[in-house]
């Protein structure tokens, strides 16, 4: 009989964070966000920690109230604006931020997940997304991808692509609407987003889920993460109750 991994917040909270630590919290705005898991957070003290996610939610839920709690040192997102409580902190000086267009987050991220070295993308050619960072061009007559140095001049022919380096945190908080008791996932609809990429890409994983059921109750061709990337479950709450 397989281990249960059903724990509470308070003991997954101590056994899995630290001070200082990156965590992948994915969600659209305060879709499919693990607003327990974040409480509990905030609840245990956690400070100067890393955030990866697509935003920050809005003023005071879900990973709003990390921002409210003045424990976030850093984020790396694609928004912010629906957060006027963040954008104050970042320019205020309070949150280091850093931005990544959507698509290039959620790639940079499957890639730490899979263990892959970087992704090639035209998105941020010729603008700030592109200081600091390699720049490759299709050599046509060599075969093969070179790296260019120095001012880079726009040229639509050429095909060239920013080399975007993998994300990888130290914990992911999921939010799941059923889990079972080995922590294999099913996500509900459009709060599966982020939850299911960002569960790969973390040392541990927690899973908070709206409902935990038996194992074996879930049918396994429904199964949207699979439970040996995850480490704890806890109970969590409707979306709706958030």
């Amino acid at each position: 009989m397989a281990k249960s991994k059903v724990t509470t917040v308070e003991e997954a909270i101590a056994k899995y964070c630290f001070d200082g630590m990156t965590v992948l919290l994915p969600g659209f705005v305060n879709v499919g966000v693990s607003e327990t898991l974040i409480e509990g957070l905030i609840a245990a003290g956690i400070k100067d920690i890393g955030v990866i996610s697509n935003n920050t939610s809005v003023p005071h839920r879900g990973i709003g109230k990390l921002v409210d709690a003045n424990v976030i040192k850093k984020i790396t997102a694609s928004h912010i604006g629906n957060n006027a409580v963040t954008v104050q902190k970042v320019v205020d000086g309070e949150i280091n931020l850093t931005f990544v267009p959507q698509g290039s987050l959620c790639e940079k991220v499957r890639a730490g997940g899979a263990g892959i070295g970087g992704i090639l993308t035209p998105t941020g050619l010729y603008t700030p997304m592109m200081d600091g960072k390699q720049v490759v061009e299709w050599d046509e007559e060599a075969g093969k991808f070179v790296f260019l140095e120095g001012e880079i001049v726009p040229d639509a022919s050429k095909k060239r692509f920013i080399l975007e380096l993998p994300l990888h945190g130290d914990v992911c908080f999921v939010h799941a609407w059923k889990a079972d008791k080995m922590g294999n996932v099913v996500y509900r609809r459009t709060s599966r987003n982020f939850n299911e990429a960002f569960a790969t890409a973390a040392d541990h994983v927690i899973v908070e889920a709206e409902e935990i059921v038996e194992i074996g109750e879930l049918d396994p061709d429904q199964i949207m993460t699979p439970g040996f990337v995850v480490d704890a479950v806890v109970q969590g709450r409707a979306l709706t109750e958030a």
